[in-house]
């Protein structure tokens, strides 16, 4: 069970000056529910090694168990620092692929072509391609079948327009998540802010915030144990 999991290499929010990157939680607690359960875990980012870390996912309120965890895990330390360049991925070898989230997507992984091919291949595999909150941004130029949105037709989450407004920065990014999955065709569907919401709609995968990031993953691990029932 091989697990590509693809993180932002942009780390500054728009033209602000204001830093952000990869939430590190989104990306602790998949990997660990990963790791766990078995899977063999390749990090990549467009640019290759560390990608930028939002310090905001730093700071003592936001500490989990994971994230304590990864952080005192000198191999998971190593893998972070060192991603895969996205554009050497091979889709072929990977039997799913995750997206942790961050405000740092919105501006790389939304129009990343490399991210998109990858995206497009694996779904088209019939295998998991899953999503967490700003991950989401990386399934903005994905196309399914006949070459429309990945996400028409599809029950998709994401980071809620309600919740960029209670952060303070819906005046600061690019587009707003829950716009951009009901502009493709997507359905969206949110929980109240911060709570989990997973939803999943044939192998495509997503999540709404960062409390939705274990249930994102252990989705993932479902469809990899029932296979013949990913694509259907």
């Amino acid at each position: 069970m091989k697990i590509l999991m693809v993180m932002t290499s942009h780390g500054q929010l728009g033209d602000t000056g204001k830093p952000t990157g990869l939430w590190l939680e989104e990306l602790a607690t998949p990997y660990y529910v990963f790791k766990d359960a078995g899977a063999e875990l390749t990090l990549a980012s467009p640019a290759g090694g560390q990608p930028p870390v939002d310090p905001g996912s730093e700071q003592a309120d936001n500490q989990t168990e994971a994230t304590r965890r990864f952080r005192a895990d000198p191999k998971a330390m190593q893998a972070l620092e060192h991603t895969h360049k996205l554009a050497d991925i091979d889709p072929e070898a990977y039997d799913a692929v995750f997206y942790p989230g961050g405000h740092g997507p919105l501006w790389d992984l939304a129009d990343n072509e490399d991210s998109r091919i990858l995206i497009d291949a694996i779904y088209a595999a019939g295998k998991p391609v899953a999503a967490v909150c700003h991950g989401v941004a990386a399934l903005r130029d994905a196309r399914g079948p006949f070459g429309l949105p990945l996400v028409r037709g599809q029950a998709v989450t994401g980071f809620s327009d309600s919740e960029e407004r209670a952060a303070g920065l819906a005046d600061m990014v690019p587009f707003l998540i829950e716009d951009m999955l009901k502009e493709a065709g997507g359905n969206y569907s949110s929980a109240a802010d911060w709570q989990p919401h997973v939803v999943t709609s044939h192998n495509l995968i997503t999540g709404q915030n960062p409390a939705s990031s274990a249930g994102a993953a252990k989705a993932v691990l479902e469809q990899l144990r029932q296979p013949a029932q990913a694509a259907a």
